[in-house]
């Protein structure tokens, strides 16, 4: 059922949002020039690593300059890319990972590979059970204000609590906080 539900609203949020996928690829393009997309290595179910789709908001080759982490003075960081990070618009290419089953709507973050060492095997083993999503229940809680003990302990939550209902109050409360009413 999460899955036919993940599809189905990724269809349906691909449809709606495809002008301002459009207008954000061209902000991205007239700011930075191409690409308009970013693929990363990311982690994903059963430890499989996959190509994290996200809009540009570094500069090219920022990979190269700087470390898998940004912070919100990166240099790194464009104009138009501050912007579609705070706003997660920079987010939406996920929607296309999700259609092709390597991501939920709803799930712990999926890490880059270098974040494995920051987990204890068991940790890293129950995190990996699901699929990884574009909101989970840190984000929804914490947004990106979490520390890194506040993270796992959601994340953790969430793979054990994990139904269709705490993912509809996850994306309720996604929601919410992106439209600035705050969380739950």
């Amino acid at each position: 059922m999460k899955r036919l539900l993940d599809i189905v609203l990724a269809l349906a949020a691909l449809l709606l949002l495809s002008p301002l996928l459009l207008a954000t690829a061209l902000a991205v393009v007239l700011d930075s020039g191409p690409p308009v997309l970013f693929r990363q290595t990311r982690v994903g179910r059963h430890g499989r690593t996959f190509g994290m789709l996200k809009f540009r908001s570094m500069v090219r080759e920022a990979a190269v300059a700087g470390p898998y982490y940004t912070s919100a003075d990166d240099p790194r960081i464009t104009r138009v890319g501050h912007f579609i990070r705070r706003t997660s618009l920079d987010e939406l290419p996920q929607l296309f990972n999700v259609l092709a089953g390597d991501m939920s709507l709803v799930g712990p973050r999926p890490d880059v590979p270098a974040q494995r060492s920051l987990y204890s095997v068991d940790d890293w083993n129950r995190r990996c059970s699901v699929r990884p999503g574009i909101t989970g229940l840190a984000q929804a809680l914490y947004r990106s204000d979490a520390t890194e003990a506040q993270r796992l302990e959601a994340d953790l939550r969430y793979v054990h609590d994990a139904s269709l209902w705490l993912d509809l109050k996850i994306l309720w409360w996604t929601l919410r906080r992106l439209g600035g009413e705050g969380s739950n």
